[in-house]
């Protein structure tokens, strides 16, 4: 019985994890969005093409895009999401506007991101998930930041299999002293709670030998510890 009470305490202490690396992310994130984000609306400004039709067509359609988008990311860095989506103020389009109106355009294509992460953060999981998987990233951030966010959305669904699934993704996307860490402790915290003990001390030493700079290696190196300890 005290053994069966001490395996529960552990899955609860698991699960807190999860909970504490969550808020870690949101904070960071809170913290740094403007650069986050800032350098992503700086790949949408990056327009090249040697055709008339990018020229006279595509160009105009994507300042355009970038140029509406502005309020709505305002409201975003307000924590406003829903008004981010639907309803920025000024006479601008929200992010779902923008996504369907300037479709092949990079500012169309981050609106997509951005709307998935406004349905994330307001709770409608199924929702975010359909418009992160339209979403086509590139570079090495925007990949761990897509997966990472289908990860969280399928937690909080509850089909841990598929958070395990994109959080993997997310890991092998792109290398960022961040963002690379953070999901392969949540990894390592899934793996625990699913009790390969052996998966989650591979993801913990990892962050431990290859991120010493991240926020969360200490925490990080504590979970290794109680692994190694069970």
């Amino acid at each position: 019985m005290a053994r069966r009470r001490n395996k529960k305490q552990k899955a609860d202490e698991t699960l807190v994890d999860l909970i504490e690396v969550k808020d870690q992310a949101q904070s960071f994130i809170e913290r740094n969005q403007n650069i986050v984000f800032g350098a992503l609306v700086g790949v949408v400004l990056i327009i090249g093409g040697l055709f008339a039709y990018n020229n006279f067509y595509l160009t105009p359609k994507q300042l355009e895009a970038v140029d509406q988008m502005s309020q709505a990311q305002i409201q975003f860095e307000r924590d406003s999401f829903a008004m981010a989506l639907t309803n920025p103020g000024g006479g601008y389009q929200g992010f779902l506007d923008i996504a369907e109106n300037f479709k092949g355009t990079k500012a169309g294509n981050l609106a997509l991101y951005y709307s998935g992460i406004c349905y994330l953060q307001i709770g409608e999981y199924a929702a975010a998930l359909d418009y992160l998987n339209e979403f086509k990233p590139g570079g090495e951030i925007a990949p761990i930041m897509k997966y990472g966010a289908m990860g969280d959305a399928f937690a909080e669904l509850g089909d841990l299999e598929k958070a395990m699934k994109y959080y993997k993704l997310g890991v092998k996307g792109g290398n960022n002293q961040f963002l690379t860490p953070y999901y392969l402790t949540k990894i390592g915290l899934l793996h625990e709670k699913n009790g390969d003990l052996a998966a989650a001390q591979t993801a913990f030493e990892e962050i431990k030998n290859n991120y010493p700079n991240y926020p969360g290696a200490q925490d990080a190196e504590k979970y290794l510890t109680r692994v190694m300890k069970k």
